[in-house]
């Protein structure tokens, strides 16, 4: 219910500010309130809860009409200090002074937003005090733009360039999906901010000025322009409090940007663009996709219906259009962008194919208005639409916040809103807007006409080909160097000293102590004294006539349940590499009677879907053996049971018979698999120069690495063509399929308390009787081919990820604690100047890996190499011959144990709690874990570093682009490269 307020309410309410209107949000239990500041007109929505996680956001609308970066520039360079706060790097610092489960800053197409959560109140208020100053009183210096920005260095005498989001967006723009949706958008929005890359194209970022920074800082991080969002358990009226006096009391009234509507096309338009492929065959590597531009996101009605429209058309493998799309036959699997984008002023839908061929995009844009039209021509089912409702009433309820807090997850789905002064309310309370929908489709038409008006009849309709080019790699880098070139040509001697005096500058800066007692923190006084271990009970229910565990968790699951069966994996599987094909095909294809479309519907309807996993840990105290379960899930609404029976039917009754489709989702597999490689180049980097550290690292390599995506293009190649291959596959995941049906098993509930007996009584009901062929099974071993050399993989992109790495201890050891905080320590005091501030990485640093069984140096999105392991070597030796500080321990520590204490949603806390007991992980394990960390010394982390770094030969890897091969292999790496 929402209701209007007026300064006549008798509640407190904080003098500066007028409290619009309040609202309850009965599915999440959150009391909702809007303000308005009086004097600026700045907005605050109040989430009120009785979470102990408080979470604070500030978001300025920011709208460049040009793609240097501006924007995203500024987020980097507003966080390296402000009035109060004169420090050289506030942010990076105050991570490590703080018990903070979440300090970030993101750059959006149309806002930038400065977040922050912890469960610490007086944290919350240290981070709050920082945050404020750094968005409203930032000191913008040159040398940080210079630093964070663009600069030119010279080197040899000759121009290059450097800065952090410089290199950012070359590792970003490397990849094929970022080219699709910048390039199309281009088109899209001729003339509107979503035209242009916020975050910066590489070609322009050069242009960028230091003067254009500033002004674009005074124009947009007003006040007047800005949404505050804040959520937990403390009042409003404190929070405005220290808004008002830390920063909004120094302005008055300024100026508030509002988006407008994008200019429309009188007619659709096609085009083809290009992106960068370092390969000679180009087959099968075009992308096709299909976008339309919407009304605007404030129609909530129509935002409703179109995501309805989106369910009907895209939302599994048996809505017709992505039916259309995964079995067209001219390409490999559907595009990155699919469905409707409501996160814009105005929203747009887009669907699209990857892995196809140039010559295929008349007959894909016949294909896909021929469905669009079939759709539009009859009335929609109703039990399908009522399943699609029920997909977004489980969204809706779901309490999430294992990787991002929950409380900011409700913040940034409503921020888009706000941001566009659209009503946030609409986006955490569906509840009307979906009453508002159900009487439109008492007209059986409603949605049938949606897709007619908004997708047929709309001529606002881009489609584009984006077809592969070998040479525009190259192009692009002649076209930097030619730039500099003439930049180096036409400096006179005065600039190159100028040039060089701000070189030096800079490295004085960077190289200058920051006064620490400027910024406030919390010390190793403020952790708490126990971490929180959720506690759950031990049943059993009765399985083929075995007493079988069943783990059961009560929680606040606002009205959803999860169910999972464990599954203990035998060790010749785990070493498979077919068994990461099975977990692909689980719920995706037919089970027992049911085809696979028929499959999916019945998930959509009564499931929040299902899913088959792998939890796997090195064994606590041996690195040699692995700990590994098989996880099957699934989540519903309590009133739904079916949920469970239908997990069972899917993995028991699991089919091998549709060719088609298996081969279908592999090809999806290996396609989608490729194009997300440079997002985690420093992943794959670790995992390479670890992987023969442990066991599990062993495995890890083989079996989900780079080589392991080389030998499913081929493995799927091979049986596309090969009928005698194909059978041999299936053999090998029946027999696999078959030895896990075999393997013992236990169960998982997590569940609100007064729902447990019947889901309970379930679960024995369905799980009873399994049907267990227990006939022995023998599978075909894979042989690994396994080297010592130091490897470099070659991959699409435009920058390099490094990494060095060392045997370590299992995680047991009492060396694993003080090889943790030598990690976070080394990150702090060295390498995150060395690799990220000085060398220009996007991120770098170092980190303990007890599964690994390695101590690991990494760069993420690098322009360097040679100088990143210098740099590498370096730490250890600033270890010992530089004096070291008290507090460096104490942040190192600090930020090891925010993260052990970090909560998790409900469930999420509940689930972890169960693996954890599953991989011998015990409370009392975790305690002991956490209590070495806080006793750890200065003389310990001296001591393991001697004897684990100084003392080995570390093992070296690189993923890189291909342009690096011959520097590489004269560095002595091996090469190789995906296919």
């Amino acid at each position: 219910m929402t209701v209007d307020v007026t300064e006549s309410i008798t509640q407190t309410i904080h003098p500066a500010f007028q409290l619009l209107r309040q609202h309850h949000v009965e599915a999440l239990d959150i009391q909702v309130s809007e303000y308005k500041h009086k004097v600026t007109g700045a907005v605050h929505y109040h989430l009120a809860t009785n979470h102990d996680e408080n979470v604070f956001l500030v978001a300025f609308r920011t709208q460049p009409m040009d793609s240097k970066g501006t924007a995203h520039i500024l987020e980097h360079t507003a966080l390296c200090g402000s009035e109060k706060f004169p420090v050289r790097d506030p942010f990076f610092l105050m991570i490590r002074r703080s018990l903070n489960t979440f300090m970030n800053a993101f750059t959006a197409a149309d806002w930038t937003a400065y977040p922050f959560a912890t469960q610490n109140k007086k944290d919350f208020q240290n981070l709050l005090s920082v945050y404020l100053d750094a968005a409203f009183a930032a000191n913008l210096n040159p040398l940080d733009f210079a630093q964070e920005g663009i600069r030119i260095e010279l080197e040899n005498d000759q121009a290059v360039y450097k800065g952090v989001v410089f290199n950012e967006m070359k590792g970003a723009m490397s990849s094929p999906t970022d080219q699709l949706y910048h390039q199309l958008a281009h088109h899209l929005f001729p003339e509107t901010t979503y035209h242009y890359n916020s975050g910066g194209d590489p070609k322009d970022i050069p242009d960028l000025t230091y003067e254009q920074l500033v002004d674009f800082y005074k124009t947009h991080y007003h006040p007047s322009n800005a949404v505050f969002m804040t959520f937990g358990n403390q009042t409003a009226y404190d929070l405005q409090e220290q808004f008002e006096k830390l920063a909004l009391n120094k302005f008055s009234q300024g100026t508030t940007l509002y988006s407008k509507p994008e200019k429309r096309l009188l007619a659709p338009i096609e085009v083809t663009e290009s992106y960068a492929v370092d390969s000679e065959d180009l087959k099968d590597k075009t992308y096709h996709v299909m976008s339309w531009l919407l009304p605007e996101t404030s129609d909530i009605k129509l935002r409703l219906g179109m995501r309805l429209v989106e369910g009907i058309l895209l939302e599994n493998s048996a809505s017709p259009l992505r039916h259309y799309l995964e079995t067209c036959g001219y390409a490999q699997s559907t595009g990155p962008l699919m469905g409707v984008d409501d996160s814009n002023f105005e929203m747009t839908f887009y669907c699209g194919v990857q892995g196809s061929n140039e010559e295929h995009a008349e007959t894909f844009k016949n294909g896909v208005l021929d469905i669009l039209k079939e759709a539009a021509s009859k009335p929609i089912d109703r039990d399908l639409v009522d399943a699609i409702l029920h997909q977004i009433e489980l969204h809706q309820r779901e309490i999430n916040g294992d990787g991002t807090p929950y409380g900011l997850s409700l913040i940034l789905n409503g921020l888009g809103s706000a941001i566009h002064h659209n009503d946030p309310i609409h986006v955490w309370d569906v509840d009307s807007a979906i009453e508002q929908v159900k009487e439109e489709l008492k007209d059986p038409m409603w949605l049938s006409n949606l897709i007619q008006i908004h997708l047929l009849d709309n001529p606002h309709r881009v489609q584009m080909t984006l077809v592969p080019d070998a040479t525009k790699s190259v192009k692009e880098q002649q076209a930097e160097q030619a730039r500099l070139a003439e930049i180096t040509a036409n400096l006179t001697e005065d600039q190159k000293i100028e040039i060089q005096q701000k070189t030096e500058a800079l490295k004085e800066r960077q190289d200058t102590a920051d006064d620490l007692e400027l910024l406030p923190k919390v010390g190793l006084e403020d952790v708490p004294a126990d971490l929180h271990i959720v506690q759950g009970q031990l049943r059993e229910i009765i399985s083929n006539g075995l007493d079988t565990p069943l783990n059961l968790y009560h929680a606040g699951t606002n009205g959803i349940y999860y169910q999972q069966v464990l599954i203990q994996i035998p060790d010749e599987i785990v070493q498979s590499p077919y068994f990461n094909l099975l977990s692909i095909l689980m719920g995706e294809v037919g089970a027992g009677e049911h085809d696979y479309l028929e499959f999916q519907q019945i998930q959509t309807a009564v499931s929040g879907g299902l899913g088959m996993g792998a939890s796997l840990r090195s064994k606590v105290d041996d690195k040699d053996r692995i700990s590994a379960w098989l996880t099957l899930t699934t989540k519903s609404l309590t009133q739904k049971l079916d949920s469970i029976q239908l997990l069972k039917l899917a993995f028991e009754q699991l089919r091998f018979d549709e060719k088609d489709r298996i081969i279908e989702l592999l090809q999806q597999r290996k396609t989608r698999w490729q194009s997300r490689l440079s997002g985690s180049g420093h992943s794959y980097a670790m995992q390479i120069a670890s992987r023969q550290m442990s066991a599990l690292a062993r495995r890890d390599y083989h079996n989900t690495g780079l080589g392991a995506l080389n030998w499913l293009t081929h493995l799927v190649n091979k049986i596309d063509q090969d009928d005698t291959a194909y059978e041999a596959l299936i053999a090998e995941l029946q027999a696999i399929h078959r030895k896990l049906l075999q393997a013992p098993k236990q169960f998982l509930l997590v569940c609100e308390e007064h729902q447990s007996d019947r889901l309970v009584e379930e679960i024995q009901n369905v799980w009873d009787k399994l049907a267990v062929d227990k006939s022995p099974v023998s599978l075909t071993k894979v042989e690994q081919i396994n080297t010592e050399n130091d490897e470099a993989w070659l991959i699409q992109t435009n920058v390099q990820f490094c990494c060095s790495a060392y045997q370590a201890v299992d995680v047991a050891h009492a060396d694993a604690a003080p090889l943790m905080v030598l990690a976070a320590y080394l990150r702090n005091g060295f390498l995150h100047s060395a690799i990220r501030e000085k060398g220009g990485a996007y991120g770098g640093g170092a980190s303990y890996d007890g599964n690994a069984c390695s101590f690991r140096f990494y760069s993420y999105r690098d322009p360097r190499l040679v100088e990143t392991f210098n740099d590498f070597e370096a730490s250890v030796q600033w270890l010992f011959n530089v004096e070291q500080q008290p507090y460096q321990l104490e942040e190192a520590i600090l930020g090891l144990v925010a993260g052990m204490d970090k909560p998790g949603s409900p469930a999420g806390e509940a689930i972890t709690a169960c693996y954890a007991l599953l991989h011998a992980r015990t409370p009392k394990f975790r305690r002991v874990l956490r209590e070495r960390l806080l006793s750890v010394n200065l003389e310990d982390l001296q001591r393991v570093a001697k004897q684990y770094l100084l003392e080995q030969k570390p093992v070296k890897a690189v993923v890189a682009p291909f342009a690096k091969r011959d520097d590489l292999q004269a560095l002595g790496f091996n090469i190789q490269q995906v296919n």
